[in-house]
């Protein structure tokens, strides 16, 4: 096997072009709704899979070419039931650590009591951004991002489209009680490829979380729906991207 490439090198500067557009892609996503202002914290969900990894790298080497500043912090939630190994643990830390992100790791229950024994995909979002909007609440932090990209909205849409009879899907910022938290999504405009592209050619210590469902469920299962799509049309994924007509509710703020 080939050895990887170091992440350390696009800490320092040396990034290819195809990195630098993922880099300016991103941050195309944050200006067209100015999703990041001089000042804010900004809280990663990081999850430790290539789309959160991608996403902290591309918002650290970003802050230095910009005229404003912003905090970076992530959260990462280790399943109780599926511990991360320790390995990688050490290396995720060390991963945010030369990214100048400040890193906390929780442990918590993946399916907790509350559930009453049932446990599916909806449960397990729900529970992780009650965890997330919990701490982000208690340290006064209004800002989470979270490693959704372009290729997950599709998949989004066509979910709701197809079997919840809603033309609706994932929003690049989107607000919760009343203002106090808003979820941002950077790479909203980013092809899941690139982030893969990064993992297989860069030594980012990614490590997939466990999912009983990861295969089975409906989201897997468009997914080459979608690449069919886009034999049709390469900008399929642009085009349901451009049918959306996006509220900023972070303009105003």
């Amino acid at each position: 096997m080939e050895e990887k490439l170091s992440y350390k090198d696009l800490i320092k500067g040396d990034i290819p072009p195809w990195v630098m557009r993922f880099i300016k892609e991103t941050g195309k996503g944050i200006n067209e709704f100015e999703m990041i202002k001089d000042g804010d914290i900004v809280l990663i969900s990081a999850s430790g899979g290539k789309d959160s990894l991608a996403l902290s790298l591309a918002l650290s080497i970003r802050r230095k070419w910009l005229p404003i500043d912003y905090k970076l912090k992530a959260l990462m939630i280790n399943w109780i039931e599926h511990p991360i190994e320790d390995e990688y643990k050490e290396k995720l830390k060390q991963y945010y650590e030369d990214l100048g992100i400040e890193f906390k790791m929780v442990d918590e229950h993946q399916a907790p009591y509350s559930f009453k024994g049932d446990f599916n995909c909806y449960l397990c979002s729900r529970n992780r951004r009650r965890i997330l909007f919990d701490y982000a609440a208690e340290n006064n932090i209004r800002l989470i991002a979270m490693g959704h990209h372009l290729d997950d909205l599709v998949e989004t849409s066509l979910m709701n489209l197809c079997f919840r009879a809603s033309y609706d899907t994932m929003k690049p910022v989107q607000e919760f009680f009343n203002g106090k938290i808003y979820v941002i999504r950077p790479m909203i405009r980013v092809h899941e490829n690139v982030t893969r592209r990064l993992k297989d050619m860069y030594d980012i210590p990614a490590v997939k979380p466990v999912c009983p469902y990861d295969q089975t469920n409906v989201r897997a299962r468009l997914k080459p729906i979608v690449s069919e799509l886009c034999h049709l049309d390469k900008l399929t994924r642009e085009h349901i991207y451009a049918s959306y007509d996006f509220p900023n509710p972070l303009k105003s703020v």
